[in-house]
Protein backbone atom coordinates (compact mmCIF):
# COMPACT_ATOMS: atom_id res chain seq x y z
CA UNK A 1 0.00 0.00 0.00
CA UNK A 2 1.23 3.37 -0.83
CA UNK A 3 -0.11 7.19 -0.63
CA UNK A 4 0.70 8.40 -3.89
CA UNK A 5 3.38 10.96 -2.31
CA UNK A 6 6.66 10.75 -4.44
CA UNK A 7 9.52 10.59 -2.02
CA UNK A 8 12.28 10.00 -5.42
CA UNK A 9 12.40 9.31 -8.52
CA UNK A 10 14.29 7.36 -11.08
CA UNK A 11 15.98 6.64 -14.46
CA UNK A 12 15.78 3.72 -16.96
CA UNK A 13 18.60 1.75 -17.71
CA UNK A 14 17.16 -0.30 -19.49
CA UNK A 15 13.74 -2.25 -20.04
CA UNK A 16 14.81 -6.02 -22.15
CA UNK A 17 12.17 -7.85 -23.15
CA UNK A 18 12.03 -11.46 -22.76
CA UNK A 19 9.63 -14.39 -24.07
CA UNK A 20 6.49 -12.88 -22.78
CA UNK A 21 7.89 -10.33 -19.70
CA UNK A 22 10.71 -7.80 -19.23
CA UNK A 23 13.17 -6.87 -16.97
CA UNK A 24 13.83 -3.09 -15.80
CA UNK A 25 16.48 -1.84 -14.78
CA UNK A 26 16.65 1.68 -12.84
CA UNK A 27 19.26 4.57 -11.33
CA UNK A 28 18.29 6.70 -8.45
CA UNK A 29 18.11 9.98 -9.50
CA UNK A 30 19.68 11.54 -6.15
CA UNK A 31 19.58 10.05 -2.85
CA UNK A 32 19.29 5.72 -3.28
CA UNK A 33 16.01 4.41 -1.38
CA UNK A 34 15.75 2.23 1.87
CA UNK A 35 14.85 -0.82 0.36
CA UNK A 36 15.60 -4.77 0.26
CA UNK A 37 15.24 -7.66 -2.06
CA UNK A 38 11.68 -8.72 -1.94
CA UNK A 39 10.33 -5.25 -0.95
CA UNK A 40 7.35 -3.34 -3.47
CA UNK A 41 8.03 0.11 -4.58
CA UNK A 42 5.11 1.29 -6.97
CA UNK A 43 6.99 2.71 -10.17
CA UNK A 44 4.95 5.30 -12.07
CA UNK A 45 2.18 4.13 -9.78
CA UNK A 46 2.30 0.04 -10.85
CA UNK A 47 3.41 -2.18 -7.85
CA UNK A 48 6.64 -4.24 -8.61
CA UNK A 49 8.84 -6.17 -6.90
CA UNK A 50 12.51 -4.64 -5.86
CA UNK A 51 15.22 -7.28 -7.04
CA UNK A 52 18.92 -6.48 -6.52
CA UNK A 53 19.15 -3.67 -5.07
CA UNK A 54 21.96 -1.19 -4.52
CA UNK A 55 23.41 2.54 -3.86
CA UNK A 56 22.53 3.12 -7.59
CA UNK A 57 19.54 1.61 -8.06
CA UNK A 58 17.22 -1.87 -8.52
CA UNK A 59 16.14 -4.02 -11.31
CA UNK A 60 12.29 -5.72 -11.67
CA UNK A 61 10.79 -8.07 -13.78
CA UNK A 62 7.39 -7.20 -15.56
CA UNK A 63 4.71 -9.63 -15.80
CA UNK A 64 2.70 -9.72 -19.55
CA UNK A 65 -0.08 -8.22 -17.51
CA UNK A 66 1.93 -5.58 -16.43
CA UNK A 67 3.18 -4.54 -20.12
CA UNK A 68 -0.33 -4.68 -21.55
CA UNK A 69 -2.37 -2.83 -18.95
CA UNK A 70 0.00 0.19 -17.78
CA UNK A 71 2.33 2.22 -19.27
CA UNK A 72 5.79 0.19 -18.37
CA UNK A 73 5.11 -1.56 -21.42
CA UNK A 74 6.52 1.64 -23.45
CA UNK A 75 9.14 2.68 -21.51
CA UNK A 76 12.43 4.30 -23.26
CA UNK A 77 15.95 4.27 -21.74
CA UNK A 78 16.44 7.56 -19.99
CA UNK A 79 12.83 8.28 -19.42
CA UNK A 80 12.34 9.69 -15.58
CA UNK A 81 9.86 7.62 -13.29
CA UNK A 82 8.29 8.25 -9.83
CA UNK A 83 9.37 5.80 -6.94
CA UNK A 84 7.56 5.36 -3.56
CA UNK A 85 8.65 3.10 -1.07
CA UNK A 86 5.23 1.05 0.30
CA UNK A 87 4.13 3.14 3.93
CA UNK A 88 4.22 1.17 7.07
CA UNK A 89 1.30 0.72 8.96
CA UNK A 90 2.14 3.69 11.68
CA UNK A 91 2.80 5.77 8.79
CA UNK A 92 1.16 9.99 8.46
CA UNK A 93 -1.10 9.12 5.49
CA UNK A 94 -0.74 12.85 3.90
CA UNK A 95 -2.06 11.51 0.12
CA UNK A 96 -4.57 8.62 0.02
CA UNK A 97 -4.37 5.12 0.03
CA UNK A 98 -2.98 3.93 -3.30
CA UNK A 99 -2.66 -0.17 -3.91
CA UNK A 100 -0.76 0.12 -6.99
CA UNK A 101 -2.77 -1.64 -8.85
CA UNK A 102 -3.04 0.31 -12.79
CA UNK A 103 -6.89 0.41 -13.72
CA UNK A 104 -6.73 1.84 -17.42
CA UNK A 105 -4.24 4.15 -19.22
CA UNK A 106 -5.27 7.55 -19.61
CA UNK A 107 -4.31 10.66 -21.65
CA UNK A 108 -3.04 14.41 -21.37
CA UNK A 109 -5.71 15.76 -23.66
CA UNK A 110 -4.79 20.24 -22.79
CA UNK A 111 -1.85 21.74 -20.25
CA UNK A 112 -3.16 25.11 -19.42
CA UNK A 113 -0.46 27.33 -17.73
CA UNK A 114 -2.60 29.25 -14.81
CA UNK A 115 0.60 31.29 -13.46
CA UNK A 116 2.03 29.45 -10.08
CA UNK A 117 0.43 26.41 -11.11
CA UNK A 118 -0.63 23.92 -13.89
CA UNK A 119 -3.84 23.06 -15.13
CA UNK A 120 -4.30 19.48 -16.63
CA UNK A 121 -6.89 17.38 -18.08
CA UNK A 122 -6.69 14.35 -18.96
CA UNK A 123 -8.81 11.89 -20.66
CA UNK A 124 -9.59 8.75 -19.59
CA UNK A 125 -11.69 5.42 -20.43
CA UNK A 126 -14.98 5.24 -20.15
CA UNK A 127 -15.29 2.33 -17.59
CA UNK A 128 -12.76 4.41 -15.08
CA UNK A 129 -15.43 7.56 -15.43
CA UNK A 130 -17.55 6.32 -12.93
CA UNK A 131 -15.28 5.92 -9.77
CA UNK A 132 -13.77 9.56 -10.38
CA UNK A 133 -15.83 12.72 -8.57
CA UNK A 134 -14.97 16.09 -8.20
CA UNK A 135 -13.34 16.69 -5.17
CA UNK A 136 -11.79 13.27 -4.50
CA UNK A 137 -8.95 11.58 -5.16
CA UNK A 138 -7.08 10.02 -8.02
CA UNK A 139 -3.54 8.87 -8.35
CA UNK A 140 -1.78 9.21 -11.92
CA UNK A 141 1.41 7.53 -12.33
CA UNK A 142 1.43 7.29 -8.75
CA UNK A 143 1.12 10.84 -7.83
CA UNK A 144 -1.74 11.21 -5.14
CA UNK A 145 -4.21 14.00 -7.18
CA UNK A 146 -7.48 15.89 -6.06
CA UNK A 147 -9.57 15.52 -8.90
CA UNK A 148 -11.41 19.83 -9.47
CA UNK A 149 -13.93 18.74 -12.23
CA UNK A 150 -14.82 16.10 -14.34
CA UNK A 151 -16.28 16.05 -18.10
CA UNK A 152 -17.94 13.13 -20.51
CA UNK A 153 -14.19 12.19 -21.71
CA UNK A 154 -12.27 12.82 -18.46
CA UNK A 155 -11.13 14.90 -15.80
CA UNK A 156 -8.95 17.83 -14.24
CA UNK A 157 -6.43 18.35 -11.71
CA UNK A 158 -4.35 21.21 -10.64
CA UNK A 159 -0.41 20.84 -10.41
CA UNK A 160 1.27 23.17 -8.14
CA UNK A 161 4.91 23.76 -9.06
CA UNK A 162 6.65 21.75 -6.30
CA UNK A 163 4.91 18.97 -7.59
CA UNK A 164 6.30 19.42 -11.46
CA UNK A 165 9.56 20.00 -10.02
CA UNK A 166 9.82 16.68 -7.94
CA UNK A 167 7.98 14.54 -10.43
CA UNK A 168 8.34 13.23 -14.06
CA UNK A 169 5.47 15.18 -14.93
CA UNK A 170 7.93 18.82 -15.16
CA UNK A 171 8.26 16.80 -18.76
CA UNK A 172 4.29 16.36 -19.61
CA UNK A 173 3.21 16.84 -22.87
CA UNK A 174 -0.14 16.41 -24.88
CA UNK A 175 -0.91 13.03 -25.89
CA UNK A 176 1.16 11.68 -22.96
CA UNK A 177 0.02 8.25 -21.99
CA UNK A 178 -0.07 8.18 -17.76
CA UNK A 179 -1.04 5.20 -15.56
CA UNK A 180 -4.30 5.65 -13.75
CA UNK A 181 -5.58 4.51 -10.59
CA UNK A 182 -9.42 5.34 -9.29
CA UNK A 183 -9.69 5.62 -5.13
CA UNK A 184 -10.21 2.82 -3.25
CA UNK A 185 -13.30 3.61 -1.71
CA UNK A 186 -14.92 4.65 -4.68
CA UNK A 187 -13.74 1.43 -6.46
CA UNK A 188 -15.76 -0.55 -3.65
CA UNK A 189 -18.79 1.28 -3.51
CA UNK A 190 -18.97 0.64 -7.21
CA UNK A 191 -18.56 -2.64 -6.75
CA UNK A 192 -21.37 -2.66 -3.33
CA UNK A 193 -23.78 -0.77 -5.56
CA UNK A 194 -23.71 -3.65 -8.54
CA UNK A 195 -24.50 -6.52 -5.76
CA UNK A 196 -26.88 -4.06 -3.91
CA UNK A 197 -28.90 -3.45 -7.71
CA UNK A 198 -29.00 -7.41 -8.31
CA UNK A 199 -30.03 -8.39 -5.08
CA UNK A 200 -32.53 -5.62 -4.89
CA UNK A 201 -30.78 -3.97 -1.60
CA UNK A 202 -30.43 -7.43 0.14
CA UNK A 203 -26.74 -8.54 1.08
CA UNK A 204 -26.01 -12.09 1.67
CA UNK A 205 -22.25 -13.08 3.59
Amino acid sequence: MFTGLIRSQGQVVMCQPQTTSAKLILKYADAPLQVMEGDSVAVNGVCLTVLKPDDNGFSADLSAETLSCTTLGKLNKGEWLNLETAMLLADRLDGHLVTGHVDVIGNVREIIDAGDSTVVWFDSPQQLLPLIAAKGSIAIDGISLTVNETDAHGFRVQLIQHTRDVTSFRELEIGQSVNLEADLIARYVARLAQFDHCNNGKIEI
